[in-house]
């Protein structure tokens, strides 16, 4: 049988060691979720800033870049105000690697407030989906139903 691990925090405060086996045990914890969030291939904090990377963003040069992480997705397709809700080519994700899908639009392409969502296509069906990392989602007074919205405000200016 091997011996059991003695943390740091354990030796080094001898008022923990009747409680070493649950502090053991939570240690242990700990660690097997963040390796089911980050897959043992990123730091934890790489997986809580995903959504600086994931969702609308715009670019240093101003275009819109939109990313969805979709592994078993056949294709993806922004809808919106944009495109009268259709699924158009310019509006076509394309997969990227590991799951990843992307898209870069003009500028003009979005513009603030519109409304969108995904069509998300996979082997034997397809379904309408609010984006994961959407900046700002709304929902409608009348049908109740909610749509991501491109959030993109001219910059306060103080008087």
């Amino acid at each position: 049988m091997a011996p059991k691990k003695t943390l740091k925090i354990i030796k080094d405060d001898p008022w923990l060691k009747p409680y070493s086996e649950a502090i053991l045990g939570r240690y242990n914890e700990a660690i097997r979720k963040e390796n089911e969030l980050t897959g043992g291939k990123q730091s934890l904090s790489d997986f809580a800033n995903a959504h600086n990377y994931y969702g609308l963003h715009r670019n240093k040069q101003g275009r819109w870049i939109f990313r969805e992480w979709a592994p078993n997705a056949t294709a993806i397709y922004l809808v919106g105000d944009m495109n009268q809700w259709t699924e158009c080519d310019p509006f076509r994700l394309k997969p990227t690697e590991n799951g990843n899908w992307e898209i870069s639009l003009p500028a003009r392409a979005l513009q603030h407030g519109q409304l969108f969502k995904l069509h998300i296509h996979w082997n034997g069906g397809m379904g309408e989906r609010i984006p994961a990392f959407a900046t700002r989602v709304v929902q409608d007074d009348r049908t109740g139903i909610f749509s991501a919205q491109v959030w993109d405000p001219e910059p306060y200016k103080f008087k």
